[in-house]
């Protein structure tokens, strides 16, 4: 299990529970942001535009983080208060955005801080290691949580944008949800897909650094 690291491997730990919990509460709040712009104060009257995790995660999903590493985040709106045809779709596509804009900005600040800082071999303090670490998890991970929420199973962000482009899409996922299948849907794609898409947004992140590391 996950938390079978906080032994093996404290750094990734907790360098995966800060990433998870701020990345989620960046993630809903995009959501909120860009509803409350389009018109829906409903992220406001619920109380959730705020930083703290307990308000967009709740207790067992952040006790599901400590033991799995898994863990997921919610923002309430109202789609019929959005305005324009696919309202519902950009609110929808700013939590996926904001992983990809702190996946960057996390990516981008390591690759120029080991570019540009050339300490003397030894120097450099085991702080300033583990800072360079976070971020680099902070990048590949919330890239891993831009490519998961893009697939279109519900409840993922995906499928919420896809339903405003696709009618029959829209009623495909209305019947999964109320008979109960999007959640095996959604099993499935975790366990088969998300590994992929894990290794994937490994590689991708790696490979930005070394291309901004070196530019």
């Amino acid at each position: 299990m996950f938390l079978q690291q906080l032994t093996d491997d404290p750094r990734f730990f907790f360098s995966v529970i800060i990433t998870v919990v701020v990345s989620i509460c960046v993630h809903e709040l995009a959501h909120g942001v860009a509803a409350i712009w389009l018109g829906d104060r409903t992220p406001i009257e619920s109380g959730h535009m705020t930083f703290n995790p307990i308000v967009h995660m709740g207790g067992m999903s952040l006790i599901m983080l400590i033991l799995t590493g898994i863990s997921w985040g919610a923002m309430p709106i109202n789609p019929s208060r959005l305005r324009g045809k696919y309202g519902g779709a950009i609110v929808a596509l700013a939590g996926p955005f904001s992983n990809l804009l702190m996946a960057a900005i996390a990516l981008t600040i390591v690759a120029l801080w080991r570019r540009f800082s050339h300490p003397p071999a030894g120097s450099e303090s085991d702080a300033v290691h583990n800072v360079q670490y976070l971020l680099l998890i902070f990048g590949t991970v919330n890239l891993s949580l831009l490519f998961f929420n893009l697939i279109p199973v519900p409840p993922l962000d995906g499928s919420r944008a896809l339903a405003y482009f696709s009618n029959s899409y829209a009623r495909l996922m209305w019947n999964l949800q109320q008979n109960g299948q999007s959640a095996i849907g959604l099993i499935v794609v975790f366990i088969f897909i998300g590994p992929k898409l894990s290794h994937f947004a490994n590689v991708l992140g790696i490979e930005y650094f070394k291309l901004i590391r070196g530019w």
